[in-house]
């Protein structure tokens, strides 16, 4: 698949980052951020790209950056090709609309989580309390009815520790206040659920249940911004309204496909990862172009 970006090669700049899906240089008083077509599995990056998946992840930050500019201010300063240092212009093909430049930041060591619906790990962990005989899960109380699925009596912030290499760890809100402070702390559960709050209600009347996601943030000249990506289907569960059942799991608009695939095959989920077919590749690829278009109308 010719027109997949897998990796960036730009000559005139330090590439500081190379991460499962972005590419990060230095800019000297900014940084480049380039979101690539790689896509990743229990923590393995795979052979395959997934065509216009790095386009997606940057349209729709992009589109959330302007729409929750009244809650925070992002660390974004221009997605223009045509803005960026000449030098960088040669590079459009690698760049085009999968590329933004931010300004730096100093960034706040933890993940800021918040849940509307229980699922995923939160989920497993319930379960897993529940065999011994607790609904307790790092110090919420869920009702002892609770499905899987299942929205949220009320939305929870569930904050983890960030680790730039292997699994972050689940953390209670006094951790996180010992790691960054009460005041920061308060930021940022503060500011994760007006996010979440204004964003989960826009989406449900496109059709998408925001289920859960991820944010981070840091503090640029003692201001507090959002930074990342916000809002992805890679840093977030999006499950089509239409399709809604409490009790089981949802099918969601991201890697669902490959994660099914992936889940038939004798892997023991360790580097080198498998080759995908073609059809599971196009078929997740159409789940994040979907997720686009329901959301930002693009």
């Amino acid at each position: 698949m010719d027109d997949v970006v897998q990796q960036t090669d730009i000559k005139e700049y330090p590439l500081t980052w190379r991460g499962k899906v972005r590419d990060i240089y230095d800019l000297g008083d900014s940084l480049l951020f380039i979101a690539s077509d790689r896509i990743s599995a229990f923590d393995v990056v795979l052979p395959n790209g997934i065509p216009n998946k790095g386009k997606v992840l940057t349209a729709m930050s992009l589109f959330w950056f302007e729409y929750l500019k009244d809650v925070v201010d992002s660390h974004l300063i221009t997605a223009n090709i045509d803005e960026f240092p000449a030098d960088l212009h040669k590079y459009r093909d690698q760049l085009e609309g999968r590329s933004m430049i931010v300004c730096k930041a100093d960034r706040i060591d933890a993940e800021c989580i918040v849940r509307g619906y229980i699922s995923g790990s939160m989920w497993k962990e319930l379960l897993q309390a529940r065999k011994n005989g607790s609904n307790t899960v790092h110090g919420f109380d869920f009702p002892s009815d609770l499905q899987e699925s299942q929205k949220l009596p009320e939305t929870l912030f569930t904050p983890s520790s960030k680790a730039d290499e292997g699994h972050d760890e689940n953390i209670s809100y006094q951790q996180l206040v010992d790691l960054l402070g009460e005041e920061t702390a308060k930021l940022c559960q503060q500011k994760s659920l007006e996010v979440y709050t204004k964003a989960a209600d826009y989406a449900l009347t496109k059709g998408i249940i925001i289920a859960d996601t991820k944010f981070e943030f840091g503090f640029k000249d003692g201001k507090f911004i959002i930074i990342d990506e916000v809002l992805s289907p890679d840093s977030s569960r999006f499950w089509p309204v239409d399709q809604y059942k409490v009790g089981v799991s949802q099918p969601s608009f991201d890697k669902q496909p490959i994660r099914d695939y992936l889940s038939t095959l004798d892997w023991n989920k360790q580097a080198p990862g498998p080759e995908l077919p073609e059809s599971v590749i196009m078929e997740s690829a159409g789940k994040y172009l979907e997720a686009q278009k329901l959301l930002t109308g693009k």
